[in-house]
């Protein structure tokens, strides 16, 4: 039985409820990231005992699952997309969104497929879209491909936040200061094709990273959804 087919038990006698309990645990995470949360500490944010939360939520991992679930509901579209392709970008654009809202999301990305209402309803939503464009088989790589690009970007984008925080340094600020070793070490002729991009590369910024890559995946994908011939 999962977290969302379990029943809640009475609020009595202090008011309590996992949409109060998940809240508290975004917080919590929000402010220090996923290591800042456990049961014990959500119980202490909402002035109640620790064994309390027990009765609500078995695990920390059922915790995170409902965490997740609930910044679904931001990922989740407010309009039906147009097309699949739309839909696709909206799901990787808003996830993007969500994850930089809510960083310690990235490091919840990624694995088995989010059970619960809202992601259920998030990957509805998706697939809903791409249905009668080719067989399921050739739609579920579509999909699949689509997110390992945009989850691969935002963790790659949120390690360099965490980066800048816990260095004090700017990307650029940490390029300038690694610049007279990498200066050395191209000057030797051994790295010829990176000294082309270093020199020669155009640097953007991470909306645009994001966005280019973004469409050259859906560009790819683009060439495998064509419909079945009649």
């Amino acid at each position: 039985m999962t977290v969302w087919d379990r029943p809640e038990p009475p609020t009595q006698p202090v008011p309590l409820d996992r949409e109060r309990i998940v809240a508290a645990a975004i917080a919590l995470a929000d402010e220090g990231g996923l290591e800042a949360v456990s049961l014990r500490k959500v119980a202490a944010r909402l002035d109640a005992g620790p064994m309390r939360l027990y009765r609500y939520i078995s695990t920390k991992e059922e915790l995170f699952d409902l965490m997740v679930d609930e910044v679904y509901a931001e990922i989740l579209p407010e309009e039906q997309p147009g097309d699949w392709r739309e839909a696709l970008r909206v799901l990787a654009q808003r996830t993007r969104q969500a994850a930089l809202r809510h960083e310690w999301l990235a490091d919840l990305l990624g694995g088995r497929p989010a059970l619960g209402p809202n992601g259920l309803a998030v990957t509805e939503a998706t697939l809903a879209t791409l249905d009668g464009l080719a067989d399921v088989d050739t739609v579920l790589r579509a999909v699949e491909t689509v997110s390992a690009y945009f989850i691969g970007a935002i963790r790659r984008e949120i390690a360099n936040l965490r980066a800048e925080r816990a260095t004090g340094l700017s990307k650029h600020d940490w390029q300038r200061t690694r610049g007279p070793h990498v200066t050395r070490m191209l000057a030797t002729g051994r790295f010829p094709a990176l000294a082309k991009v270093v020199y020669d590369g155009t640097d953007v910024d991470a909306d645009t990273s994001f966005a280019t890559g973004l469409d050259w995946v859906l560009d790819a994908v683009a060439t495998k959804l064509t419909r079945p011939s009649a």
